[in-house]
């Protein structure tokens, strides 16, 4: 059986190669992950097996940035830095503050997601 990032000769059709520019919060997951790394409180390794964790319905549904932010909650999680309660509150918080200042952006469907 395949694990979730193994697509490799499926018929998925043509990669879209482009660059695109990185939002706010992308960048600020790249520097979150960089910053960790360098605490020790992870390696690259770790993240990637993570993020293979996640299984195929994440693999198909989040975003590249989006899963690096999944893998990294469970790492600080399992690692006792972070607890998911504390996750869970500050996210609730973020999201508040964006839908406040009109700044949160979701896909479609994304909206029945929210408390």
């Amino acid at each position: 059986m395949r694990s979730p990032q193994d697509i490799g000769g499926l018929p998925e059709g043509p990669i879209d190669a482009a660059d695109h520019a990185l939002n706010f919060w992308e960048k600020q997951a790249d520097g979150l992950r960089a910053a960790v790394g360098s605490k020790g409180l992870m390696s690259s390794h770790e993240s990637r097996r993570a993020i293979e964790s996640l299984g195929h319905d994440a693999m198909e549904r989040l975003t590249y940035y989006e899963r690096w932010t999944a893998a990294l909650s469970m790492q600080m999680v399992s690692r006792g830095v972070l607890t998911q309660d504390e996750i869970d509150v500050k996210v609730a918080q973020v999201r508040q503050r964006l839908a406040e200042t009109g700044e949160l952006e979701l896909r479609p469907g994304e909206q029945e997601k929210l408390p």
